[in-house]
């Protein structure tokens, strides 16, 4: 016991110089893992392959993030999803695995192993995906969105494609009827899993989950007793996990549980994912160099290009596909999974899974750059991209002139919308990165673009170099740093307003030819200052208080 302690500690204590190394390197914490497991195996400190603790750990880890994937597949999310997240995620995921095919055959890999190695790189990683928009702050624009959708139905397919793998048994061959019968059971829990989400399950958790703890024990224990009934029937525990998340997904606690559950996820998540970097340390390499590099290229180029193909054809602009497309450039925790059952199978040998292991290291490695300066990049291929660009575009109804208006502004949300009250619509121009903002002012008749400022083709159709003002109230540095260095550029004399985020932003806008910045509590300050000093008696605040009830949809009392 003692001995296991340590060895842990030590693993620990190595995982945690790792990761803080990979954060800041800009990395995802799963390269920090599977380093760790490679560093152990490599200088045998103890042989985990051996320890079933261990193993036990990273199939929890597993179940529980297919758990958690499970509780985020609810009906509206479904729903949500959207004829390109679904056409364009469909789509890559079959040219992508036929490409992949094509080139493991190129290289002679059986057809079994090729089919494997085309499924996964694939898939992309749903997690590494958020993390990264979310810390670009770039989940709500429309590329966000329709990425993000993408993630939904592959993740979708990857599920069905482990459970139909799942339930292969490979003593007995693979036989039409024994994959039938395994479908047809897969399904029969599936849709009774469905039926329990709605209407058993939301009931007994209202009365149940009163408290965190308790939430977090009964969805726990709910979770396990799913995962041995599927077992039993024939499944693997990680499938159980799943289906256990789709019954909860449409509980109104399914947040509160998601949140409960992460931290135990990344705990036992760690352990499988060492163990595949361990594994990695004992596998042979030996002619693999140069498939690795090939479909290294391929994930890191060709799935980029096939998004940006269909999202080209379908009418969407050079940079919102271009965007989309590199968020596909990394292989997948789930293709790893998948992977790893196969060999569990005896579908495929050992070396397929160091294959695809390795160009999930690789990949990940280096598109994460690809996502974080995916802006930049962007601005530097622009020519290029053209040619992946409709002349009938879906994005933006623009007049054949572009717009002239005296007032435009950027970003419409909490500021941006109370600035939208002062202005007469004839005179303003709204450009946001949100799908969901930009129609709903469509709807009460402002004239509205669908972009960012990092965006020159955007801003020159704006016309800001006629414009009287440019309003930016994003709250990105870089964006309003860029619009103006943009204004600087066409050496226009149109007022520049910026947002800032603290005092060192509001200096060097200044000191950069900003009219005025933002800085929003000091703004709200000069302006409630202002209205007392105008209106001793204060009558003013009536109407505000109205305005702002308006606003969040809110009735007043008499």
């Amino acid at each position: 016991m003692n001995l296991a302690v340590v060895q842990l500690a030590v693993l620990f204590g190595l995982a945690a110089i790792l990761g803080v190394l990979t954060r800041l390197a800009k990395q995802p914490l799963i390269i920090a893992y599977i380093a760790t497991g490679a560093v152990a195996g490599l200088f045998g400190f103890f042989n985990l392959i051996e320890k079933e603790t261990f193993h036990l750990f990273a199939d929890l880890g597993v179940t529980i993030l297919l758990f958690l994937v499970g509780l985020e597949i609810n009906y509206s999310n479904l729903r949500l999803v959207g004829r390109p997240s679904v056409i364009v995620g469909l789509g890559q995921v079959i040219l992508a695995s036929l490409g992949g095919y094509a080139i493991a055959r190129g290289f002679h890999f059986p057809p079994l192993s090729a089919l494997y190695i085309g499924l996964a790189l694939s898939f992309s990683s749903t997690i590494i995906v958020v993390q990264l928009l979310s810390d670009k702050k770039d989940l709500q624009s429309l590329y966000g969105k329709i990425s993000i959708g993408m993630m939904l139905v592959q993740d979708v397919v990857t599920i069905f494609l482990l459970i139909f793998l799942a339930g292969i048994d490979t003593g007995a061959g693979v036989h039409l009827a024994n994959v039938l019968y395994m479908i047809f059971k897969g399904v029969l829990i599936f849709v009774a899993m469905l039926w329990l989400g709605r209407r058993v399950l939301p009931l007994l958790f209202d009365r149940l989950a009163r408290s965190p703890q308790l939430l977090f024990l009964i969805s726990l224990a709910w979770m396990l007793i799913v995962a041995a009934f599927v077992s039993i029937l024939g499944f693997s525990v990680e499938i159980g996990g799943f289906l256990a998340g789709i019954a909860l997904a449409n509980s109104s606690e399914h947040y509160a549980i998601g949140s409960r559950l992460r931290p135990l996820r990344d705990f036992f998540i760690f352990a499988f994912f060492v163990l595949l970097g361990t594994s990695l340390s004992s596998f042979s390499m030996h002619g693999l160099s140069l498939p690795i590099i090939i479909l290294s290229i391929f994930v890191l180029i060709g799935n980029p290009l096939i998004v940006l193909i269909l999202m080209g054809s379908m009418g969407y602009r050079r940079k919102t596909s271009f965007l989309a497309g590199i968020t596909t450039a990394q292989v997948s925790e789930f293709s790893l999974i998948l992977v790893a059952l196969g060999a569990k199978l005896n579908h495929i040998d050992k070396s397929v899974v160091a294959l695809v292991s390795a160009v999930a290291v690789v990949s990940i490695l280096l598109s994460t750059y690809l996502v974080v300066y995916g802006d930049t990049l962007a601005r530097k291929i622009n020519k290029l991209l053209k040619y992946f660009e409709r002349s009938n575009l879906v994005e933006n109804n623009i007049p054949e002139d572009g717009f002239h208006k005296p007032v435009v502004l950027i970003g419409a949300h909490r500021t941006g919308a109370s600035l939208m009250q002062h202005i007469k619509k004839e005179d303003l121009l709204v450009i946001d990165s949100d799908p969901d903002v930009v129609r709903k002012y469509r709807k009460e008749g402002f004239d509205c673009l669908l972009g960012s400022t990092s965006d020159e083709d955007i801003l020159e159709i704006a016309g800001i170099d006629q414009a009287r003002v440019i309003i930016s109230t994003s709250p990105s540095f870089e964006d309003n740093k860029g619009l103006l260095e943009i204004i600087k550029k066409i050496q226009s004399s149109t007022k520049v307003i910026l947002r800032a985020e603290d005092e060192m932003e509001s200096e060097f806008f200044y000191r950069n030819g900003a009219d005025y910045v933002i800085f929003p509590h000091q703004s709200s300050g000069h302006l409630l200052g202002k209205e007392i000093a105008d209106d001793p008696d204060l009558n003013f605040l009536a109407d505000m208080r109205k305005k702002d009830f308006v606003n969040f949809g809110l009735k007043l009392r008499d």
